[in-house]
């Protein structure tokens, strides 16, 4: 890289001077500015179903900033979900690029994206996908049998986390003695057990009453406040109250509010009643 050699007079007046430590210390911080924890560009996902081609997602660009908590908006069939599992490297891209904590997630063979969701994701599914025959404090503990960590390790990292979601007491239970919030709550703590960056869920509250899919959002929340990125893929409204952006999707694209309202608007009027 060349370097610039500034010429003129050997002293300036000092307010010239202070004028131009002032633009040296503006310029150095934008050119350090930190890049975005996620960007995506020109991203798309097709699938065959039979005879006809499907594009879940149609060139969908976005940026997401470090610590936000994201709400995933859109109808049945709008791509969220295929958004979701692209970013948590489940699934690979028809096209396009994703970055994910300086990540090419792309770009990475099957071990190395393999371990990129062990070390750097939680996720969190409606369906709970707990394991029947073992219990909860064992679902929690389970992830960490592929990093090498002892079971008294396991054991005592998981009991942490099942009394930071309310679960203390429920440690030994297996997911057909705990209600649907309480599974859903297993597999929060689940997500956590290897310190992610990023945790995302998947209609983690679609399964469950009201009153414990409210109890989980405020879990999402207070893990939002501890620090990490939480991206939500929901139908519930009441999510925006606890999310700091949210994201529209219509038709495999990322829409405005507005766009998403009219187009929501108007495919409601057009359902018989």
């Amino acid at each position: 890289m060349s370097t610039l050699t500034k010429t003129g007079p050997a002293t300036a007046p000092q307010g010239a001077a202070d004028l131009q430590t002032k633009a040296t210390t503006a310029a150095t911080a934008q050119s350090t500015q930190a890049a975005p924890f996620i960007t995506t560009t020109n991203l798309r996902k097709s699938f065959q179903m039979g005879p006809t081609m499907v594009h879940a997602l149609a060139g969908v660009n976005m940026t997401i900033e470090q610590g936000t908590f994201q709400a995933i908006m859109g109808p049945s069939g709008s791509g969220k979900s295929t958004l979701l599992y692209l970013l948590g490297g489940l699934d690979r891209p028809t096209a396009g690029h994703i970055i994910v904590g300086g990540h090419e997630i792309d770009k990475l063979d099957e071990n190395a994206l393999a371990a990129y969701r062990r070390r750097f994701i939680g996720f969190v599914f409606q369906s709970f996908n707990l394991i029947p025959s073992l219990s909860a404090w064992e679902n929690v503990a389970f992830p960490m049998r592929f990093a090498g960590i002892s079971r008294r390790e396991r054991q005592k990292r998981a009991f942490a986390l099942l009394e930071r979601v309310g679960l203390a007491d429920r440690r030994g239970h297996k997911p057909t003695e705990l209600s649907g919030g309480q599974q859903q709550r297993v597999a929060i703590a689940r997500s956590l057990v290897n310190e992610p960056r990023l945790v995302l869920a998947d209609e983690p509250t679609g399964n469950l009453d009201t009153a414990s899919g409210q109890s989980i959002m405020e879990l999402l929340a207070e893990l939002h406040r501890d620090g990490r990125t939480i991206l939500v893929v929901t139908h519930d409204p009441r999510m925006a109250a606890f999310a700091t952006h949210q994201i529209f999707l219509l038709d495999g694209c990322v829409v405005s509010e507005e766009t998403y309202r009219e187009g929501t608007e108007l495919a409601h009027a057009s359902t018989p009643s």
